[in-house]
């Protein structure tokens, strides 16, 4: 999906050579997906180990039998084991590992990766349109390909392995958990991070696809028919909010629309209830970002634009959330899913506050990794003051949600527990990976929340 330079480089043979070698990769990587036709017959096993001779032919023995031009020039020699090459169907196995019950969602994430991440490679090439203004080294050209035929490459092989999968899914599952697979992928592969994206795209589309099939068909009919009663009010009540944030200097227009569009999901999916834990959050995270705000001004290291907040950390610290209030009301896991939904609002805003308190008041920060001492708002830095802050912040997030009946009582202390996890391995992430620009602190904030809810519904189901 990368824009194509026009004019820079060497002589125009060698540029002509380049684009042909490039192109000649992008139409082997959509080639490998026809292969995903093979999981409506093959046993888990087989196409396990299929897919595990690809990636051993690729990596040892590809470049020695006329395939050398797929390889980039910093993928060759030792770095093949990190190439594209390798990293795809490496993608596919960990799929196949980590779903062996589901061959359509396998089959589908490949398509994305297969037909809608090498579409946009080679259109934004010859046909960029516009670059995007988040990260100029994508196009619209190569977003909107990816898209298109990313979801049509998806809904046709999810539909193709469907009687692979036992029970049956529903007729329509195929078609909604490609486009909206594909959606999440193209929105992921267009982040400005060195994070392989063969691997991030198959993943985040497998990951939406699996979500989509949790979805009960009478109780989406039944949230749809309750959307339609308190959608307005819903809608009117966070657009007052957005608004007032707006003004107040909270957030930007980006991070506005996107926060209303967002607290309006978390309303119509946890009712009143669950929007004021996302108000008590945000409210918890703008507080604390203005604390020590000289301070943090003097050793710049104040929230950028001013502390306002836009749309990619509102997707980052509350997208999760989004996720399991739908899923609250969308499949049988209510309660799991709003454990999980209260983890997720409780690991965003304490971790905003053990941040920003740490950078105002924290005396002696330190990377977790190393125990070195380090300068305040460091990647991955800790201190006591921040630690401190942001438990008391998330045990009383977690009890105002046990307040609000969104949780059981006992559910508060998995809640810490989950926010606590997360935030830990954000600080080991942006210790390690943040500096060398494989993640940044979006993709570091969504981790924080999800594994979060993650590690809080795990711990809940063992009390």
């Amino acid at each position: 999906m990368k824009v194509a330079r026009r004019g820079a480089g060497g002589p125009a043979d060698k540029g002509r050579k380049t684009a042909v070698s490039e192109d000649a990769r992008q139409l082997v990587h959509i080639a490998f997906g026809a292969c995903a036709l093979l999981l409506r017959w093959l046993t888990w096993f087989e196409a396990t180990m299929l897919a595990s001779m690809a990636v051993a032919f690729n990596l040892f023995a590809l470049h020695r039998l006329g395939g050398a031009r797929l390889f980039r020039p910093d993928e060759r020699g030792r770095y093949r084991l990190k190439s594209g090459i390798v990293l795809y169907p490496t993608a596919i196995v960990g799929l196949l590992l980590l779903l062996p019950e589901r061959p359509d969602i396998v089959a589908g994430a490949w398509g994305v990766l297969a037909a809608g991440d090498g579409a946009a490679t080679l259109i934004g090439r010859h046909a960029p349109i516009l670059p995007l203004p988040w990260n100029r080294a994508k196009s619209l050209g190569g977003t909107l390909a990816f898209v298109v035929v990313g979801s049509l490459a998806a809904a046709a092989l999810m539909w193709w392995c469907r009687e692979a999968v036992i029970p049956p899914v529903y007729w329509w599952y195929p078609f909604a958990a490609a486009v909206l697979g594909t959606l999440v992928a193209a929105a992921v592969e267009t982040i400005p991070v060195s994070f392989d994206d063969n691997v991030s795209v198959a993943g985040s589309a497998a990951l939406v696809m699996w979500i989509v099939s949790l979805v009960s068909e009478d109780l989406l009919a039944m949230t749809v028919a309750k959307a339609t009663e308190v959608l307005p009010a819903a809608v009117a009540l966070n657009a007052v909010v957005a608004a007032a944030g707006y003004f107040v200097r909270s957030v930007t227009v980006s991070g506005a629309i996107v926060g209303a569009v967002l607290g309006t999901a978390i309303f119509v999916a946890t009712g009143w209830q669950g929007w004021t834990l996302l108000l008590a959050t945000f409210g918890a995270a703008t507080t604390a970002s203005r604390v020590g705000w000289r301070r943090k001004t003097a050793l710049g290291i104040e929230e950028s634009r001013g502390g306002r907040r836009g749309a990619a950390n509102a997707i980052a610290n509350t997208g999760a959330a989004a996720v399991a209030a739908a899923m609250s009301a969308l499949s049988y896991g209510h309660d799991a899913a709003m454990v999980g939904f209260a983890a997720a609002l409780t690991a965003g805003g304490s971790d905003t506050v053990a941040s920003e308190i740490g950078k105002a008041l924290g005396r002696r920060t330190f990377l977790i990794t190393t125990r070195r001492r380090v300068p305040a708002g460091t990647p991955g830095a800790m201190s006591v003051a921040g630690t401190t802050a942001g438990l008391i912040a998330a045990a009383a997030l977690g009890s105002l949600a046990a307040g609000l009946n969104l949780i059981p009582w006992s559910a508060v202390a998995p809640v810490v527990a989950g926010a606590t996890a997360g935030a830990l391995l954000e600080s080991i992430l942006g210790a390690t990976l943040e500096p060398r620009g494989v993640v940044n602190n979006d993709i570091l904030n969504f981790i924080n929340t999800a594994v979060a809810a993650y590690v809080a519904i795990k711990v809940w189901g063992l009390m």
